[in-house]
């Protein structure tokens, strides 16, 4: 049975000059005849997730019923440890462009790429040779050249050059190995095909030979598969008194649009998820006693939006189960330290 809202153990007060009730209060021996030791069974019963809001690239959903340290590993392991391919080395045969080698070459490494990372391997070591197994390869090979018989007024570059616009669509995959059976129907592809590289002119010319490797976002953030992982607390607002006729319609002027309504003469709270908590009613003295601003601890609203290689709802398993790894090893390192202190013995 979920916990109600108004139960005030759950409340971060938002004051008018300071946050209020910061720290929970719900652990052993602080309220008395009451256990509140971890009990696997109660954290089953209140744990709560949602999805609220899932489209193609973005995914809103509920947690609640953890502690912000659980919370916010979860937002650092999706930011920072679940695995994509991006390009990590980049051979320039050729670049006449204005643009410098090397700012090139950064543009194309953070294109984010279209191919599942649970498609291939971790290098071996930076040293090591490449393969089918750990590596994609493109090539990016444009020149741009002038069109014959245009008007000699014409001043649109898409219709006096060829390519004179670099898109990440121009670059092809070259398949090696086993690889052309292994993506038949997924080629390896730009997630955007109209992100533009660079810029030519007639007679200038790229030619870029590209490595794409799995890496971790705490490596680079070209790495990185989302593009924000944020959570906020749910806002949770209180009436304490009725609010005057007179004065309703400048009350709910002070929340953002959705969140209070009236209706019968009557203000009421209708949609605090819309609240950004900013604290524009407290300014008011004739509001001062008739409203309570907090958020729920526990209550975490999660907003992800993905660049691509994951589809929205993949991420938080992924992030999961990194974290569930993470707790595998620590035990696993503790079986072995009790065991050689046993051992000692």
């Amino acid at each position: 049975m979920p916990r109600s809202l108004d139960d005030t153990r759950r409340h971060v007060q938002v004051l008018p000059e300071r946050i209020g009730a910061v720290a929970g209060s719900e652990f052993p021996g602080h309220y008395p005849g009451e256990d509140h030791s971890w009990n696997l069974q109660k954290f089953k019963e209140n744990l709560i997730t949602s999805v609220q809001r899932l489209t193609p690239s973005t995914v809103e959903f509920d947690l609640v019923g953890v502690d912000a340290s659980i919370a916010n590993a979860m937002r650092r392991v999706m930011i920072a440890e679940v695995p994509t391919i991006a390009i990590e080395e980049i051979y320039v045969w050729n670049n006449t462009s204005i643009m410098q080698d090397e700012v090139l070459c950064h543009r194309v490494g953070l294109v984010p790429l279209k191919i599942d990372p649970r498609s291939l391997k971790y290098r071996p070591s930076p040293h090591s040779a490449p393969h089918e197994t750990d590596t994609v390869v493109f090539d990016l090979s444009v020149r741009c050249d002038r069109r014959p018989g245009v008007d000699k007024a014409e001043k649109d570059p898409k219709k006096l050059y060829f390519d004179s616009n670099v898109y990440t669509g121009m670059m092809k995959w070259s398949p090696s190995g086993d690889q052309s059976r292994k993506y038949k129907g997924k080629e390896p592809k730009p997630v955007d095909r109209d992100i533009l590289l660079c810029k030519l002119r007639p007679g200038q010319q790229i030619d870029l030979h590209c490595f794409a490797r799995k890496g971790v976002g705490m490596d680079h953030a070209k790495f990185s598969p989302v593009a924000t992982a944020s959570y906020r607390l749910l806002p949770h607002i209180i009436l304490r008194e009725p609010i005057p006729i007179e004065h309703q319609e400048k009350f709910q002027k002070c929340f953002p649009p959705g969140v209070i309504e009236i209706e019968d003469e009557q203000v009421v709270v209708k949609n605090p998820r819309k609240d950004t908590v900013s604290r524009e009613v407290l300014r008011h003295p004739e509001f001062a006693d008739k409203v309570s601003l907090n958020r729920i601890r526990d209550h975490f609203i999660f907003n992800v939006e993905s660049t691509g290689q994951y589809n929205p709802e993949e991420l938080v398993p992924e992030a999961i189960k990194i974290l569930l790894s993470k707790i595998t090893a620590v035990e696993e390192g503790l079986d072995k330290l009790f065991a050689s202190e046993g051992q000692a013995a």
